[in-house]
């Protein structure tokens, strides 16, 4: 079964630039950039999740405190 979806002109584009053979379907890259969002490292999505968690709560820091901190 197929179906159509709407994108923009600008996202078809990185889809035709993210093809790694010229006759490649975008099926196929979207299969393949979903698999690879999927296999993530499970370690690495928790940390995600707990540095979310930190924004949600306001634990934050300037990017002018950061500099400070650091030297920059």
């Amino acid at each position: 079964m197929y179906t159509t979806i709407k994108i923009t002109d600008e996202l078809k584009k990185k889809l035709e630039d993210m093809k790694l053979q010229e006759n490649e379907t975008y099926a196929a890259v979207i299969e393949d950039l979903i698999e690879d969002r999927l296999s993530l490292n499970p370690k690495f999505i928790k940390e995600i999740e707990e540095r979310r968690n930190e924004y949600r709560r306001g634990k934050t820091v300037s990017f002018e405190k950061l500099k400070k901190e650091t030297g920059l």
